[in-house]
C-alpha cells in the first residue's frame, strides 16, 4: 500500500515517499514484491507528484506500472504549461479512464454475493454505492450483520508552484475525489501537512487517533446521539501543535522521513490491530525525498539509484 508525505511550509515543498511494492499472488494473498519501487515523480521543475495504492493496472492484456503511466502522462501533455489544480485534473481523468473502476466495483459485488450464498447466509441488502459496496446479510446463526467492500484505490498527492509563484497542494483518490489541501492564496491553508497510503500510524502520532475509530461500538453510538462534526471536532483536539508556518526546510524533510521509517517499524514489530489482525506490512525501502522551492524549484534530496550490492556482486 505504501506511504506517501507533503508538508508544506514558508521555506517550499517536501515530498517523501518509502519504496515498498506489495501485491496479490493467485491465491489472494499479499506478498511483498519490492523494496525498490519509485513512488515520486517530478513532472516539471515547479511540480511533483507521490503515489500510493494500486501499482499496475491492466492495458491490452499486459500489466502496466503506474509509473509508466505517469511518464507518459509527461510527455503527451504539455504539463510547463498548467497549473498545478489543472495538472491534478488531467492525470485524476487519465487514471480514472484507464482504471475501468465502476466496472470492477461491479465485480466485487458479484464476488461478496458468491461468497454469502456459499456461506449459506441470507443477503437482506447489497448496494453499489459511489466508491464502495454496501450489504448486510443474516448468518445462519440468525445474526444479522453488515459490511462494506471496495477496491484498492489509486491515490497521489500532487504539490507544486503555480506560473505566478503561488503553491498549492491537492489529494487525489481513484475512485473518490480531489481534495484541496494546501494554498498559498486562502488564509489558514497556506501551510501544513498531508498524507496517503497506509496512513494509521502517522495520523496516531499526529492526530492522536487513525480513522478506524469510527468503527468502535461506543463511537457509532455516540454518534447517534450528538453531530458527528461535534465527535469530529473534539477528537482533533488531540491533535499535537505542530508550527509549520515556522518551521525551516530541513525540519520539514526529518519529518516526513520520521513518519514513513517509524510506519515501517511499527509494521516490523505488529501484525495489524486487535480489531483487524494480519495487516501487511506494506511500508517499507528507501525513503525518497524531494523538494519544490521558488528559489531552487523541483530538488531530488534523496533518489534511489540501481546500482549492484556487494553480496551479490561476482567475480
Amino acid at each position: 500500500m505504501s506511504l506517501a508525505i507533503n508538508a508544506t511550509i514558508p521555506e517550499g515543498i517536501v515530498l517523501a515517499a518509502d519504496s515498498r511494492q506489495s501485491y496479490r499472488n493467485r491465491k489472494g494473498m499479499a506478498r511483498i514484491g519490492s523494496d525498490n519501487a519509485s513512488k515520486l515523480f517530478q513532472l516539471n521543475q515547479r511540480m511533483g507528484i507521490a503515489v500510493t495504492g494500486l501499482a499496475f493496472l491492466p492495458e491490452n492484456g499486459v500489466l502496466k506500472s503506474i509509473s509508466s503511466y505517469i511518464k507518459e502522462f509527461i510527455n503527451r501533455n504539455q504539463v510547463e504549461d498548467n497549473s498545478v489544480e489543472k495538472t491534478a485534473d488531467r492525470l485524476m481523468r487519465l487514471f480514472e479512464e484507464k482504471y475501468d473502476w465502476q466496472n470492477q466495483l461491479d465485480q466485487v459485488k458479484k464476488s461478496i454475493e458468491r461468497d454469502l450464498i456459499s456461506k449459506q447466509c441470507e443477503i437482506l441488502e447489497i448496494s453499489k454505492r459511489e466508491s464502495f459496496i454496501d450489504f448486510r446479510y443474516k448468518g445462519p446463526d440468525g445474526v444479522i450483520r453488515s459490511g462494506v467492500g471496495s477496491i484498492e484505490p489509486i491515490s497521489f498527492i500532487m504539490a507544486g508552484l503555480n506560473q505566478d509563484g503561488s503553491h498549492q497542494v491537492f489529494t487525489c483518490h481513484i475512485p473518490g475525489e480531489k481534495k484541496k489541501n494546501r494554498d498559498s492564496n486562502e488564509r489558514g491553508r497556506e501551510y501544513g501537512a498531508s498524507w496517503i497510503g497506509q496512513t494509521d500510524v502517522v495520523s496516531r502520532i499526529v492526530l492522536g487517533f487513525d480513522g478506524r475509530i469510527g468503527n468502535l461500538p461506543f463511537v457509532e453510538e455516540a454518534s447517534k446521539q450528538l453531530n458527528k462534526e461535534i465527535i469530529g471536532t473534539q477528537l482533533r483536539s488531540l491533535e499535537y501543535v505542530i508550527q509549520w508556518g515556522t518551521m525551516a526546510l530541513q525540519d520539514a524533510i526529518d519529518f516526513c522521513t520520521l513518519m514513513i521509517e517509524t510506519t515501517s517499524a511499527i509494521q516490523r514489530f505488529s501484525d495489524g490491530i486487535k480489531a483487524n489482525p494480519g495487516d501487511l506490512p506494506g511500508v517499507g525501502g528507501q525513503v525518497e525525498i524531494l523538494t519544490i522551492t521558488s528559489e531552487e524549484g523541483f530538488k531530488w534530496i534523496r533518489k534511489k539509484k540501481i546500482t549492484v550490492h556487494d553480496h551479490i556482486q561476482m567475480d
